[in-house]
């Protein structure tokens, strides 16, 4: 595990992963998952149409 060397030196972003590279400068790389979480999917209410059978009528002649 690393040292801390100074606290509140640089402003975080969520989802954003910060280190120190081996010339001791702060790097920022985004991660692969996180930051902000995702909303639910709304599910769409399916509206079935009621159907009407029409009675046969016989032809006269």
């Amino acid at each position: 595990m690393g040292k801390i060397i100074k606290k509140n030196v640089i402003t975080r972003k969520p989802g954003h992963l910060y280190y120190v590279d081996g010339q001791g400068n702060v790097c920022e790389a985004k991660m692969a998952r996180g930051g902000k979480k995702k909303k639910k999917a709304v599910k769409k209410k399916v509206v079935k149409k009621k159907v009407v059978k029409k009675k046969a009528v016989k032809k006269k002649r």
